[in-house]
Formats: structure tokens, C-alpha cells, sequence
């Protein structure tokens, strides 16, 4: 039988702390990006190589035995490559905007990605929004378009779009998460970051990997980018997935704080009302959540 029980207050703050620091940890991807001071593709190849290091030691770290890594990987192999693929092209398309676009309109772009995964889980997984979120999707809607506005016929579009592309893999990716909920964190980023590593190699311009570039890359993907990525997965363990999900703008206020601080990139007009629309909404859609979560017993 399955009941619902309150979340203890406790635990609850201890799924903000993991999710706030997450998003804090990923917000530096941006900043990692621009300070390598190589193309998209290079700086892609880099974190993930880095992250695939990474988040492969954690996941032989985690099982107890050889045995228990395989099984773990035949769990559930066909979601496993999807999300692996969908988690690839989701990052390499971020890294690759960064480099087409301002920073702040990027990561105000990417600040949609939670209320774009509960458009994708009301298409696919039938799950009804509740009427804020309704609400806080159009909202969302709106400050993309007004950040997307200012770039029109300039360069910074490509970039823009990529953006939006990179938001919905990630919701899709989203999906895949919740219809397997069993499906290995450590070992499906992995794979991810393998796949991004490989696919990303053809396109490395050797030429550019300086000291700087591979300094940036090695702490962006052996570091700070698989930290984050864990800490924010490991959050709604913790608390509510829509409780967690109001900290995702920590990476859009974040980010667009490193960009104006290290490189002199200010946001313009149209970023900030879009940023603070795009903030506006994710709250609105996560306030008078439920705050109960399923524990299963059998009776």
C-alpha cells in the first residue's frame, strides 16, 4: 500500500541545500566556457572527458562488487542510452550557446527547463500541471521571447536557439528520469559524458588547446560541472520536485553574475526583464506545492 507522509522539515532543508549548490556548481559551466577561451566544440570535449573520469570512478566507487556495476547497467539498458543521449546533447548545446551568445540570455533561456519538463511530462507521461504551472509556463514563455528579442537578426540567434534547444533535451531527459526512477544516476551521466566526449572529439581544433583552455576544461569537467550535476539529482531524495526545482534560477542569477564580474558583460534591458519573468514564474509555479511524499509499505 502506498501512503503519503509529511516530509520533516529537516530533510526538506537539507534537499534545498543540496539542490541550492547544485545549481551554484553548474552556474560556473558558463564561466568556465568563456575564461578557456576555445570553440564550443573544444570546450565541450574537455568537460567531458573530464566529467566522464569523474562520474565513472563514482559509479565503480558506488557498486560493491563487478557484478553489481553490470547489473546496474542491464537494468534498464534501453533508457539508459536514450537519457545518456538526451544528457550529451543537452550539455554540449549550452557549452556551444555560451560561445554564439551573451551569457545572461543563455542561462536566462535555461532557467525555463523545469517548467519545459512539465510541459513535456503533461505530452508524454499525461501528467496534468496544476494551474500555476499552467500559468507559469506562458509566463515563461513570455521572458524567453523578450530575452530572444534583442537577438534577432544578429549573431547571438544561433545562440539563442541552441539554448532553447538544450532546455528541451533536458526536459526530455526529464521524463526519462521519472519513468525509470531506478535508472543509475552516476553510471547514465557517465555514458553521457562519454558519448558527448566522442562525438565532440572530430571537431577539437588541437591548435587552440593552450594551458588556459585545458585549466578552464579540467576544473569545469573533472570538478565543478559532475559536483553539481550530483548534487542537484541527489536533491529530491530530499524534498519535493517542486520545491527543488525553485533553485533552478540560481544558475540564471549566478551565471549572469560571474559573466558581468570576470569578463565585463553586462546584461542588457530585455535579459533582466526576461530573467525576472522567467524567475517570477518558476516561483509562482512552485508555491502551494504539495509537500507530502509516497512512502511505500506493504499492508
Amino acid at each position: 500500500m502506498t501512503h503519503l507522509t509529511p516530509d520533516p522539515i529537516g530533510k526538506r532543508r537539507v534537499g534545498w541545500a543540496l539542490a541550492a549548490g547544485g545549481m551554484l556548481l553548474v552556474s560556473t559551466d558558463s564561466y568556465f566556457v568563456r575564461l578557456g577561451q576555445a570553440p564550443g566544440a573544444t570546450m565541450a570535449f574537455l568537460m567531458a572527458v573530464g566529467s566522464t573520469l569523474t562520474l565513472g570512478i563514482a559509479a565503480v566507487i558506488s557498486a560493491r562488487s563487478g557484478a553489481e556495476l553490470r547489473q546496474r547497467i542491464l537494468l534498464h539498458p534501453t533508457a539508459l542510452i536514450v537519457v545518456a543521449l538526451l544528457s550529451a546533447a543537452t550539455q554540449l548545446a549550452f557549452i556551444v550557446a555560451v560561445t554564439r551568445s551573451s551569457v545572461s540570455n543563455v542561462v536566462v533561456i535555461v532557467a525555463g527547463a523545469p517548467l519545459m519538463a512539465a510541459i513535456a511530462g503533461a505530452l508524454v507521461l499525461n501528467e496534468r500541471p496544476r494551474k500555476p504551472v499552467q500559468f507559469a509556463v506562458a509566463l515563461t514563455t513570455i521572458g524567453i521571447a523578450a530575452v530572444m528579442s534583442g537577438s534577432l537578426g544578429t549573431p547571438r540567434l544561433d545562440g539563442d536557439l541552441l539554448a532553447v534547444g538544450a532546455i528541451v533535451c533536458f526536459a526530455l531527459s526529464i521524463i526519462g528520469w521519472r519513468r525509470y526512477p531506478t535508472l543509475d544516476r552516476p553510471i547514465t551521466l557517465a555514458a553521457g559524458s562519454m558519448v558527448m566526449a566522442i562525438g565532440t572529439a572530430p571537431l577539437v581544433d588541437w591548435s587552440a588547446l593552450d594551458a588556459r583552455a585545458i585549466i578552464a576544461g579540467g576544473i569545469m569537467g573533472l570538478v565543478a560541472n559532475p559536483a553539481g550535476r550530483m548534487l542537484y539529482s541527489s536533491a529530491p531524495r530530499y524534498a519535493p520536485a517542486a520545491e527543488v526545482a525553485v533553485f533552478a534560477p540560481v544558475e540564471t542569477v549566478a551565471a549572469t553574475v560571474w559573466a558581468w564580474m570576470a569578463f565585463a558583460e553586462v546584461p542588457t534591458g530585455r535579459t533582466i526583464v526576461g530573467g525576472l519573468i522567467v524567475i517570477a514564474s518558476v516561483v509562482i509555479a512552485t508555491r502551494g506545492a504539495p509537500t507530502l511524499s509516497r512512502s511505500a509499505s506493504r499492508g
